[in-house]
């Protein structure tokens, strides 16, 4: 099991920029993906950003895609989610998480997929 830690989660304007930190321990981070998910009361969490295993590949929602960046560094053991052009519609709880089995190749978008989650960060995006 590996545990996570996330923070750098807080309010800013609309059109603001936060950067969300993601810190791992407890087994060998380089091997396992890595995703952002978000939730908001009353609904699904859902899926924010994804990095593979060696940092060579990364997926985005469509609705982050070209605002946000999911990167890691395998020698930290951190993954960091940069948010940029932030929008009101962005407001939520986001949760660092980890995949279930290491150098996964297939799906990397549900939840199903991760099995340790960090214990979340609040953003707020105010208009």
């Amino acid at each position: 099991q590996v545990q996570l830690v996330e923070s750098g989660g807080g309010l800013v304007q609309a059109g603001g920029s936060l950067r969300l930190s993601c810190a791992a321990s407890g087994r060998t981070f380089s091997s396992y993906n890595m995703g952002w998910f978000r939730q908001v009361p009353g609904k699904e969490r859902e899926f924010v950003a994804a990095i593979r295993w060696s940092g060579g590949t990364t997926y985005y929602a469509d609705s982050v895609k070209g605002r946000f960046t999911i990167s890691r560094d395998n020698a930290k053991n951190t993954v960091a989610l940069q948010m940029n052009s932030l929008k009101p519609e962005d407001t939520a709880v986001y949760y660092c998480a980890a995949d279930i089995r290491p150098y996964n190749s297939g799906s990397y978008y549900r939840s199903k997929d991760f099995g340790s989650w960090g214990q979340g960060t609040q953003v707020t995006v105010s208009s």
